[in-house]
């Protein structure tokens, strides 16, 4: 998956998530209106498929990783997460925007997109996906909805 398919997630989350949901078509009308707006099919079922696994909660992701535990990054992750990536999800974390096990299904979903380097917006997308997907994470999915839509998040959610 290319930025293209970010871009789809980004579109989806902007027109279909981002509200009350009361007019989210079916998967075939979905499709439809994706190509309408000029998504190409390849690129939606890729994006459905991340977010398909994006609702999957895979056992034992991060689970035991604990508040004071230090997150090690293997190579492929090293080399598509530059250190101003890495140093943004440790500052989420460190102030409570994700937990160990947020973290994780974040790095999973980066990972997830197909490319080779991933950038800050990239990162700042998938941790607002990641957030309003996790129930009982109202308070840091509207911290980082103010971060990605305004660059500033109103309020002080950091601890």
């Amino acid at each position: 998956m290319k930025s293209d398919v970010l871009e789809l997630l980004v579109y989806l989350f902007e027109h279909y998530m981002d509200d009350d949901g009361d007019h989210l078509p079916d998967e075939e009308g979905l499709r439809d209106e994706l190509q309408q707006a000029g998504f190409r099919l390849q690129d939606i079922r890729k994006a459905f498929a991340w977010l398909g696994d994006l609702a999957d909660r895979p056992e034992g992701l991060g689970t035991t990783a604990t508040a004071s535990a230090l997150r090690h990054y293997d190579e492929t992750e090293l080399t598509r997460l530059d250190p101003e990536c890495r140093g943004f999800l440790l500052f989420l974390e460190q102030n409570g925007v994700l937990n160990p096990v947020s973290r994780e299904r974040v790095i999973d979903r980066l990972m997830a997109l197909e490319g080779d380097l991933i950038s800050l917006e990239h990162v700042k997308w998938v941790v607002l996906l990641v957030l309003f997907s996790e129930p009982g994470e109202e308070a840091a999915f509207a911290w980082m909805h103010e971060l990605v839509y305004d660059s500033e998040p109103a309020g002080d959610f950091l601890h």
